[in-house]
């Protein structure tokens, strides 16, 4: 097959949907970011994956990173609400091959965590690209990504209660680290051959019967 990176097959693929589609697509990526990556580890109660993926593609975070050392699991896709479609989901079967891919891409490793010295979300350093990783709902991340962790951030609590939730935490801390990134001066967009992939990819899962419209272009 041709090469599906390229902008002529884009342009094939839009005349199978509707200018407002694609005009859609490219409205999303201007606010889609890498900069920011998220890393779940081995979450016991499916929901909560699914959840954080659905946080994610609503917030503008592309990536979705999943460890599934003990719990193998799909996606619940009625939670997700098709934000499988728009995420992209790296999984792992180690917690270990996750954070050296992700050190390796230049990513800070930042562990959610109530630790005494970890930092506050309104005072965490958004000026390095970082990998945010959320742990277990009863036992909280592994002494695997504490050990390893570059850094260790909390969420601010007034009450008796001392953690929330996975997919209430996840959704606080991403809601404001990317309210703050885009009022900085902060390079976080995507770059144009990852906005040309995605529109691509995504023109792909739009078409009911791509198969047959890939090997036309063929």
């Amino acid at each position: 097959m041709k090469n599906t990176t390229d902008t002529d097959y884009l342009n094939y693929l839009e005349t199978f949907i509707t200018e407002n589609r694609s005009a859609k697509f490219l409205k999303v990526l201007s606010q889609r970011t890498r900069y920011f990556t998220v890393a779940v580890e081995d979450l016991f109660q499916l929901h909560n994956t699914s959840a954080v993926m659905r946080t994610c593609e609503v917030f503008g975070v592309q990536d979705l990173n999943v460890v599934e050392e003990k719990y193998g699991k799909t996606i619940d896709k009625e939670i997700a609400m098709g934000a499988q479609k728009w995420v992209d989901v790296h999984r792992y079967s180690s917690v270990n091959a996750c954070i050296a891919k992700l050190k390796a891409d230049g990513y800070r490793i930042i562990a959610t965590s109530p630790h005494e010295d970890s930092c506050m979300l309104e005072d965490f350093d958004i000026t390095q690209k970082s990998a945010l990783f959320f742990g277990t709902e009863r036992l909280g991340l592994s002494q695997d990504v504490l050990s390893q962790a570059d850094g260790f951030l909390k969420i601010p609590m007034a009450g008796f209660t001392e953690s929330l939730n996975i997919s209430s935490s996840a959704a606080i801390i991403i809601q404001h680290l990317m309210h703050r990134l885009r009022q900085s001066d902060v390079q976080w967009h995507l770059s144009e051959k990852e906005i040309l992939e995605k529109r691509i990819d995504w023109a792909e899962k739009s078409i009911k019967d791509i198969d047959f419209v890939k090997e036309r272009y063929v």
